[in-house]
């Protein structure tokens, strides 16, 4: 499972980063608000866990801004604040589950599990559309204008990211952290090889462009 943990306690961040990591998940931290909703929103994560009093940007408005553009991300938020209200202000605010401090790990990990478990039932949307390009993510397949195109598994993995952000801006990093799971820059042409790859397959035979180069961001999956 891959977890965003929004946490500004570094004691109680690094705790449950070891300890999340011992238990077979990958997890990233932000210290704040504000680097944390920039986390959220250009990576996929399985399940984040917020904490409510945040320096910046307060963990409440994070879910609540995350949940306005879309992100259904499974939120577990943790505070110290545990009177009624404040358990269905957090919830009212986007949170999918609230757990109060102090907490013991076992229940934490069983509540992230939960989430995740309620998302991936929820999640019947299998296959990506934009324009005349279509990816079915079940039969590992993927077809423009009713054509099939067959791609490398990288390539494939790299569609798929872009599809899910379609409309969106793909930076390098977004493209090195969840496609190639590096969370350094390897100062190669790698990604430009494989998008060059990808384009080719796409457009070459097509009625126009589909990915696009955003000079000095990176790429654009987009119809017309």
């Amino acid at each position: 499972m891959k977890i965003l943990l929004i946490e500004d306690d570094r004691e109680a961040a690094d705790y449950l980063e070891r300890a999340l990591s011992e238990t077979g998940h990958t997890v990233h931290v932000a210290r704040d608000g504000d680097s944390g909703f920039t986390l959220a929103d250009s990576g996929d994560y399985d399940v984040m866990v917020v904490d409510r009093m945040l320096p910046g940007r307060d963990g409440l408005s994070v879910v609540a801004g995350l949940r306005a553009r879309g992100n259904e991300t499974p939120v577990l938020i943790l505070s110290a604040l545990g009177e009624v209200d404040d358990r269905v202000t957090g919830l009212r605010a986007g949170g999918d589950d609230y757990l109060t401090k102090p907490y013991a790990f076992s229940e934490l990990l069983a509540r992230i599990e939960v989430l995740n478990r309620r998302a991936g039932a929820r999640e019947v949307d299998t296959v990506y559309r934009v324009g005349d390009l279509e990816l079915d993510r079940l039969s590992h397949s993927v077809k423009r204008a009713g054509q099939d195109i067959v791609l490398q598994p990288r390539e494939f993995r790299l569609l798929e990211y872009l599809m899910r952000h379609a409309g969106q801006v793909v930076t390098r990093t977004m493209l090195l952290e969840n496609v190639w799971d590096l969370h350094f820059d390897p100062q190669t042409n790698v990604i430009d090889v494989h998008v060059s790859r990808l384009r080719g397959k796409i457009e070459k035979g097509f009625d126009g462009p589909i990915l696009h180069t955003v000079r000095g961001a990176g790429y654009v999956l987009k119809a017309g």
